[in-house]
């Protein structure tokens, strides 16, 4: 294998934010006092929350306002009178005590750190995302987690990439590979950045964008062999 730094998105590549979201919000709305169906809320919450963060990776708006922002706009889509700044305080609290891991993940990340060194690139909330490594079992096998929290830059923008490559023990373009879920931030930055990409495509989505992924992979499982053939090539 020619990659020596693996750099893995965590949310829906290693840990399944998906299941993780759905169950922090129905506790929160639950310890806010809301009974009885959330299905609508949740689906409008979950629109809202994705159009805050492509504004917040664009620049637009800071993490602090997102956080709070997402629910206040879905509780005023839905006239409910709960408090939005309760409701982002019981929602990142939750998150670390609802991992779900995506099949495969601790032993990809096991693999790949015997063969070189597994780090994080994440968006997310910096302290939440350090609790949620160490509740899933990954963190045995990640060598530093870079957040654009800490960094100041969110992907795909390269400063971001810039910060994470100096936390590695070493850095080199042509033995480096991102492997993340996400065409506009992951493997968009990866070519901004001038290094190859896996993109962990597990829904067959077309992919109609201008990011160009080095290779293409529909399970964890299949991350290494993936890897391998980029090597015989």
């Amino acid at each position: 294998m020619k990659h020596t730094l693996f750099l893995f998105d965590l949310d829906d590549t290693l840990l399944d934010f998906k299941a993780s979201e759905q169950r922090s919000f129905a506790l929160t709305l639950g310890e806010l006092g809301m009974q009885g169906d959330i299905d609508a809320l949740f689906a409008d919450y979950q629109a809202i929350n994705l159009a805050l963060w492509k504004s917040f990776e664009t620049g637009a708006v800071s993490k602090d306002f997102l956080k709070v922002e997402r629910f206040r706009k879905a509780f005023a889509q839905h006239r409910l009178e709960l408090d939005p700044e309760a409701a982002s305080r019981l929602y990142l609290e939750s998150l670390s005590n609802t991992v779900v891991l995506i099949d495969g993940a601790v032993r990809l990340c096991a693999t790949l750190a015997a063969i070189g060194e597994v780090g994080i690139i994440t968006n997310g909330v910096e302290q939440i995302q350090k609790r949620r490594i160490a509740s899933s079992g990954l963190g045995d096998h990640i060598s530093f987690v870079a957040t654009s929290e800490a960094c100041g830059h969110a992907k795909p923008d390269s400063r971001f990439f810039q910060y994470t490559t100096a936390m590695a023990r070493a850095f080199a373009s042509h033995e480096t590979i991102i492997v993340g879920d996400r065409l506009d931030a992951d493997i968009l930055g990866a070519n901004r950045f001038g290094i190859e990409s896996c993109w962990f495509n597990p829904d067959r989505l077309a992919n109609v964008s201008a990011a160009v992924p080095t290779c293409e992979v529909h399970t964890l499982h299949d991350v290494v062999p993936a890897l391998r053939s980029l090597a015989a090539a």
